[in-house]
């Protein structure tokens, strides 16, 4: 019996033929040979680029269509079927509306040429005291309208004034009290020399009456300032 060709395709190997008969044996499966069996690395190579160039493909198709959408979304009030209806439909209704103008240039120059005032408004009897009294209150607000505008550029102003005031007031206060306790103080000293000269027919109860603070904490401490 002639040997087997190694290398024709048609002839199992040894190592075929000893798995063959361990698959008949059911001592492994169709599914362990399967992964078991080693591709070549080439081929393997060769499938990943491809699969790359198609992702890479469909990446480049998607990537054009979202710059049409955008390019679509940014030129759509210029080439969208809807708003080119409505930039038409305005048109028309300008162009209607410079036709009617047109139709009606005598009458128009006309009422332009010919002056409005001193004209009466036709207005209804019944409405005719309304009337009146508008343009009685219309006078008066426009007298005060110069003083209403002034009270409303000082609202904000208001805070600064108040504190104007006040430290006016205070100041004011302030020199009252200076001025009554300087009288105070030479009533002080007549009193005090008068008591000196005769302090028989010198009467406290008229002394205490002319001071400005007739407190009875004050009396009491200008009784003791004398004695």
């Amino acid at each position: 019996m002639a040997a087997a060709n190694p290398w024709d395709e048609g002839q199992p190997t040894a190592a075929g033929a000893a798995l063959a008969r361990c698959l008949e044996a059911g001592v492994v499966s169709q599914e362990t040979l399967d992964l078991l069996c080693p591709r070549a690395p080439c081929f393997v190579k060769f499938s990943e680029r491809e699969r790359v160039a198609n992702l890479q493909a469909e990446l480049n198709q998607k990537k054009m269509e979202i710059e049409i959408l955008e390019l679509e979304k940014e030129t759509a009030d210029i080439t969208h079927p809807f708003y080119l209806n409505q930039k038409y439909q305005i048109l028309q209704d300008m162009n209607n509306h410079l036709e009617a103008v047109l139709k009606e240039k005598r009458s128009l120059r006309q009422r332009l040429i010919k002056p409005r005032c001193q004209d009466s408004l036709p207005i209804e009897a019944p409405f005719h005291k309304y009337i009146v009294e508008l343009l009685t209150e219309a006078v008066n607000f426009i007298e005060k309208l110069e003083t209403h505008l002034q009270t409303v550029r000082s609202v904000p102003q208001i805070p600064t004034l108040m504190k104007n005031m006040v430290s006016k007031m205070l100041v004011r206060d302030l020199e009252e009290l200076t001025e009554q306790i300087v009288k105070w103080r030479e009533v002080q000293k007549e009193v005090h020399s008068d008591s000196i000269c005769s302090p028989g027919e010198f009467d406290f109860r008229w002394t205490f009456k002319e001071l400005p603070f007739s407190s009875l904490l004050n009396a009491n401490m200008l009784n003791i300032n004398i004695k």
